[in-house]
């Protein structure tokens, strides 16, 4: 529900990226009666669905469902029961943000810069930690369930969540006042890329999420206190220098949406609390 809801949340499309998007959906032949797409796509393929279909190719390359979501969401529900195979084929689109198609007769790239989402259950029943049912499943079952997702795949995720249980009084309650809407979130998201678009202005990038290392020692100024704080976290986490780097880029957006200039150290502290548990980045 949160993943089909994020939508409603995202910056707008700039008109050069609903060119990006319009273009990939025309090649596609999924246009329709559109001349211009203005909504950011997402795209939640079934756990079935072929390596060609995630990424894409073919004997006539055509783009997969990771392209078709480009400046959009890809939602990949029930995480561990795609393919062992298909999933580690993300891998390289995450890190580049495009998909390379080799073939005989020539070798094309298809654009892949798209926010990914996946959820799963904590174990093959679901009620692993539930307070209300008991988890039926043996640990060998618990470990082998979790051992699908490879580490170096959740390194490529910024952002882990445990989602308990919604109770039902939160579904059935009326409308809190007090809890930020869909509305006022928006603003603040909006503004934050605003942000982000002017201070890249020229150099091609458009978010945080698009820089690269080097970008980031000139855009991401780190005074000592976050710079310890980032140390002492890849000794005592033992985190991989692409997570290393994944952590700025979110404690930048952090900022960003708090308004803030700088990067602080509880911006840090923030986007290391979104790592995976100790121990699972490296099983």
């Amino acid at each position: 529900m949160l993943a089909r809801t994020l939508a409603s949340i995202l910056p707008k499309l700039s008109f050069s990226e609903m060119i990006e998007v319009t273009k990939i959906y025309s090649i596609a032949g999924l246009l329709g009666k559109d001349a211009l797409i203005e909504k950011r796509p997402f795209r939640s393929p079934h756990h079935t669905i072929s390596m060609v279909g995630l990424i894409g190719g073919g004997s006539t390359p055509r783009p997969g469902e990771i392209t078709l979501a480009h400046r959009g969401v890809l939602f990949l529900d029930e995480f561990p029961e795609f393919p062992r195979s298909v999933l580690e084929s993300l891998r390289q689109p995450i890190e580049d943000a495009v998909v390379s198609i080799s073939r005989s007769r020539g070798k094309i790239n298809f654009p892949a810069k798209c926010m990914l989402i996946a959820s799963q259950n904590p174990c093959p029943c679901g009620y692993l930690g539930d307070n209300t049912r008991q988890c039926g499943c043996s640990q060998s079952q618990i470990t082998r369930y979790k051992k699908r997702i490879s580490g170096p795949l959740l390194d490529r995720i910024d952002i882990h969540l445990d989602i308990p249980a919604v109770k039902v009084e939160k579904l059935t309650e009326q409308e809190n006042s007090n809890v930020e809407n869909s509305v006022s979130v928006a603003t603040r998201v909006q503004q934050a890329r605003d942000k982000q678009e002017k201070r890249y202005e020229g150099t091609g990038i458009n978010s945080n999420a698009e820089l690269t290392n080097k970008a980031i020692k000139e855009f991401c100024h780190l005074s000592d206190d976050c710079l310890t704080l980032l140390r002492q976290a890849v000794t005592k986490m033992s985190l991989s220098g692409r997570a290393y780097y994944r952590i700025i880029k979110l404690s930048r957006t952090i900022a960003d949406l708090e308004a803030s200039e700088n990067i602080q150290s509880h911006h840090i502290a923030e986007a290391l609390q979104y790592r995976p548990p100790f121990g699972d980045e490296t099983r």
